[in-house]
Formats: structure tokens, sequence, C-alpha cells
């Protein structure tokens, strides 16, 4: 059976699951993500990452050249996800969960990737860090 990791926002309106394992997680440092203070774990929407919102309470933001949206609760203002705004050759859509909304137990043996997105847009050297010990 895969692992199945959960996470909420604050208010519980919006779920998101992902059955199996994250690879890694980013720490992104481009101006969106800094400011949100996010973790993110990707995979494709509706394959290995599923958003449960029932009272359509998510709502996205575009930002510059759009080709991604921020995804954020209406009602607690949690940022849940990123989405892709088209869909790869196979018809799959990648997307990004933020961690910080699941617990931190289940969460906290996966490696951390910090991504350079402010400058040069490249991964940064692993360091051996997971996001336990980034936690705060």
């Amino acid at each position: 059976m895969p692992k199945l990791i959960r996470g909420s926002c604050l208010c519980g309106q919006i779920n998101w699951e992902c059955r199996g394992e994250f690879a890694d997680a980013t720490i992104c440092n481009c101006t969106a993500c800094r400011r949100y203070g996010v973790l993110w774990a990707y995979d494709y929407e509706g394959h290995g990452i599923s958003v449960d919102d029932p009272n359509g309470q998510l709502v996205s933001y575009r930002r510059g050249s759009e080709v991604l949206t921020f995804d954020f609760c209406k009602t607690c203002g949690n940022l849940v996800s990123w989405r892709r705004t088209t869909a790869d050759a196979d018809g799959r859509v990648r997307m990004a969960v933020n961690l910080r909304l699941a617990e931190p137990s289940d969460v906290a043996g996966i490696p951390i990737v910090r991504f350079e997105g402010l400058h040069s847009f490249k991964d940064l050297p692993m360091d051996g860090r997971t996001v336990g010990d980034v936690w705060f």
C-alpha cells in the first residue's frame, strides 16, 4: 500500500493528498515563494496529488508570465498549491502542494532542495537537510 500524505488549510475547507513518496521538497527564493514561506512538493494533478475543494473555496492568483497559478483558500487565506496553466504533452498538469499544510511528522524526513528562483533559476547543491530541519 503506498504511503498517504495529507494536508489541509487552516479552516479545513480545502484538503490535499498524495499517494506515494515525495522525492524531495523545494524551498525557493523567488519573489513569490519567499514571501509565502512555502515548502513545495511536486507531482501531477489527479495522478500523485489530488485537491479536494467541496465548497468551492479555492481561488487562484496568476502572476507575471501566467504559466502557473497560486491557489489559496478564500476563507482562511492559506496558500494550498500552485498549478501549471497548461498541460504537458502527455496531458498531465504539473502542480505542487504546500507541505507546511501537512502534519510535521508526516513530512519531516523529506529531503530539501534549495531552488535559486530569484536570479539563476537553478537548483543549489543539496546539503543533507530535510523538511524537519527547516520547519521553523
